[in-house]
């Protein structure tokens, strides 16, 4: 069987993609958003397809990757929404990047009532776990991405880099190569140059030993995320006392689980302040300040969180 046939047939078989159901494909032109938009042509049928391509203007090719992508949805027969856009504002330009894109194929996935699909590979999810790994350890950096995150789809999850360079030129397509994917200036290209084939040397089959790990470690992920349920009872806080006679495993987790509530967003090293939480007096009320705005506050003995006050200083 050649690699687009296995391709083609484990994402039918997975359900992310589905025939008629409208869906938008993040397009940049690189080999893995060439190699997704053909097979949601093949899976979902082209009229239920509609591309996104966002040009940043970051770089000279910039111009050639937007024309790239037209060419290529007219050969597939399907419909291109291009966005342009100019960066304005200091700050993290990836994060800047990824916002921009988001925002934009949420925007027209609403319009249409569609999935938005990106080009996610296993390739791409080994580096993410050892980013996370290495930038802010925790449960959730072993977890990865899910194949589905709410209308987030990433069908090509199982398939690695490589094999998504071999469905292309199987099916006759060309890509663009970013060459900012060779730069080791950001910690991204580290790990993708350094770490990945440091693992592959390691053992051919490591890109899928890691995501069959972080699969395993989701579906462990669903049962503790009962324990913790079943433990609140749908409460946003705990009573001190309950939280010290708890597993410190179990404990740790209700922690998180609290703190995320606050932003509604993980809150970064809550779990690991669980001793000086369970520190605080179960007389009065104190209060321990989090990370990322947090604030752990026990009053008569009972803990919850709440946003860190802001300070007001006297004119």
């Amino acid at each position: 069987m050649s690699v687009a046939e296995t391709i083609l047939d484990g994402v039918r078989a997975e359900g992310l993609l589905v025939p008629g159901r409208p869906v938008v494909v993040l397009l940049s032109g690189g080999r893995d958003s060439t190699c997704l938009l053909d097979v949601a042509v093949e899976v979902s049928g082209a009229d239920a397809v509609v591309a996104l391509h966002v040009n940043y203007g970051l770089r000279e090719s910039a111009g050639d990757e937007e024309q790239h992508c037209r060419e290529l949805c007219e050969r597939l027969g399907v419909e291109l929404t291009v966005k342009q856009a100019r960066r304005t504002l200091r700050g993290n330009m990836q994060a800047w990047a990824r916002e921009l894109r988001y925002d934009a194929a949420a925007l027209l996935a609403l319009s249409r009532a569609a999935d938005i699909a990106a080009g996610h590979t296993a390739t791409d999810q080994v580096e993410t776990i050892l980013y996370r790994l290495a930038s802010s350890p925790s449960r959730r950096a072993l977890l990865g991405m899910r194949a589905r995150d709410g209308n987030l789809v990433r069908p090509l999850l199982h398939y690695t880099r490589v094999q998504t360079g071999d469905y292309c030129r199987e099916r006759g397509l060309d890509w663009c190569d970013d060459e900012s994917n060779e730069s080791t200036a950001y910690a991204r290209g580290r790990v993708r140059h350094g770490l990945v084939p440091a693992l592959r040397q390691i053992h051919p089959g490591a890109e899928q030993n890691v995501v069959a790990l972080a699969e395993t470690l989701r579906d462990e992920a669903e049962v503790l995320d009962e324990l913790i349920d079943a433990e609140l009872g749908g409460r946003t806080e705990i009573r001190l006392a309950r939280l010290r006679r708890l597993p410190p495993g179990l404990a740790r987790l209700i922690v998180q689980r609290l703190a995320d509530t606050v932003e509604s967003r993980p809150t970064p090293g809550a779990s690991r302040r669980l001793d000086d939480i369970m520190a605080l007096s179960d007389i009065g009320t104190s209060h321990l300040d989090l990370r990322g705005g947090v604030r752990a506050s026990v009053v008569d003995g009972v803990l919850h969180f709440d946003r860190t006050p802001e300070i007001v200083r006297e004119p």
